[in-house]
């Protein structure tokens, strides 16, 4: 598959290299994933042609942006810079080559080199390869109401006995610990994320693809967990999607929502009539905080107007580009130190490195995890749950072979 798609892309590449005129003006093609980050990228782009006039940036958005982009690989049409999520897309392409090699350019230097490892471990053209820049971070994290906190007199919590007496604490005071949304099963996602990330071993997924491990032998103590903290949700939580759990944190009606980063904004939009704080899932007492590259930025391996794609890319990666960026979206720029005020409680884990990538970037899509876990919150058979898993990850493995 990744030799099929690479073969595919240096057609592309050789064919789009042709038949250009030196003497017109030079137009970037800029595939741009985000939805809700259009008006902040055509601010950035005005500002970047009136910097470097004759060049002109047309941003492409469009839905169902993974795909879209497959299919413009297929039609040997490849974006001249691109924007992705970094997540297992983002790695399988960058495996087979359709990405630039940055390592020997100044603009791979920019980014906190913790977070600049998360990406890279999703995948790599070759060894030592960087084949994207974090433009924008996200936090894996339990997004809370200070005011519900400081009413009833708790701290956010630093370990998992305190996590859960402070759930119980909030129950017996008539407020919902946790507002849970199961009717989108992949709002279950990031609490197993920061769970597997710190409870599982760190080589899991290498052991895993060689066959030396087994979801049913590493995750018990994630399921175990993971189900613990689903106990203290209301009681309508497989009948509640992901707006319905924003709008209701918003009002007010649970102390802690196990949502990340990317809930705030949508958040925020609802006028909460109390201030919002963040604290990293207390899986253990040395653990890590669950980060993804929210925003990759690369360009095409040869891409056809190189100086002026590399020029683009440089002028995103500018720090206080990424900054403007991080505010407006209430992301983290992936820098050694910056953040947003409702995120400053996890920034030490960025300036301190204390960061692990989302274990589920390396689960295959087809292996349906979002429905596995699903399934499992409802029925609660953990056994079944990781059995299953292996099965599916098992079926996948097999047909890539």
């Amino acid at each position: 598959m990744a030799r099929s798609i690479a073969l595919l892309v240096a057609t592309a590449l050789f064919a789009t290299s042709c038949g250009q005129d030196p003497g017109s003006a030079v137009t970037l093609d800029f595939f741009q994933f985000k939805p809700e980050a259009v008006k902040t990228f055509d601010r950035i782009i005005d500002e970047f042609e009136r910097e470097h006039p004759g060049v002109r940036v047309v941003q492409r958005h469009v839905p169902n942006a993974e795909t879209a982009l497959r299919t413009r690989l297929v039609r040997q049409d490849v974006p001249d810079v691109l924007t992705l999520n970094g997540a297992g897309v983002f790695g399988e392409l960058a495996a087979a080559g359709v990405f630039r090699d940055f390592s020997r350019d100044r603009v791979a230097q920019v980014a906190n080199p913790p977070v600049q490892k998360i990406l890279n471990d999703l995948g790599t053209f070759g060894r030592g390869e960087v084949n994207g820049l974090p433009f924008a971070s996200n936090a894996n994290v339990v997004i809370y109401n200070r005011d519900l906190f400081a009413r009833h007199r708790v701290e956010p919590p630093r370990s998992w006995a305190e996590l859960i007496a402070a759930a119980r604490t909030f129950r017996a005071a008539g407020v919902t610990p946790f507002y849970l949304t199961l009717k989108d099963a992949w709002t279950a996602l990031p609490t197993f994320n920061a769970l597997a990330a710190n409870l599982a071993p760190a080589d899991f997924f290498a052991r895993r693809r060689a066959g030396q491990a087994t979801f049913l032998s590493a995750y018990p103590q994630v399921t175990e967990k993971l189900k613990e903290l689903y106990s203290h949700g209301q009681p309508d939580r497989l009948t509640r999607g992901y707006d319905e759990g924003n709008r209701a944190f918003a009002e007010g009606r649970a102390a802690m929502y196990l949502q990340g980063s990317w809930a705030i904004p949508a958040i925020k939009g609802l006028e909460p009539a109390f201030e919002l704080g963040t604290f990293a899932l207390p899986a253990v007492q040395d653990q890590r905080l669950v980060s993804g590259v929210d925003v990759a930025v690369t360009m095409a391996r040869e891409p056809r107007h190189p100086k002026e794609a590399m020029a683009f890319v440089e002028y995103l990666m500018r720090p206080e580009v990424m900054k403007a960026y991080a505010e407006e979206q209430v992301a983290i720029p992936p820098l050694r130190q910056a953040g947003s005020p409702v995120l400053r409680e996890v920034l030490p884990y960025f300036e301190r490195g204390r960061l692990a990538g989302f274990p589920d970037h390396h689960i295959p899509l087809a292996v349906q995890l979002e429905r596995l876990l699903q399934r499992f919150l409802i029925d609660g058979d953990s056994r079944a749950f990781l059995a299953e898993l292996d099965s599916e990850w098992d079926k996948v493995m097999e047909r890539r072979s």
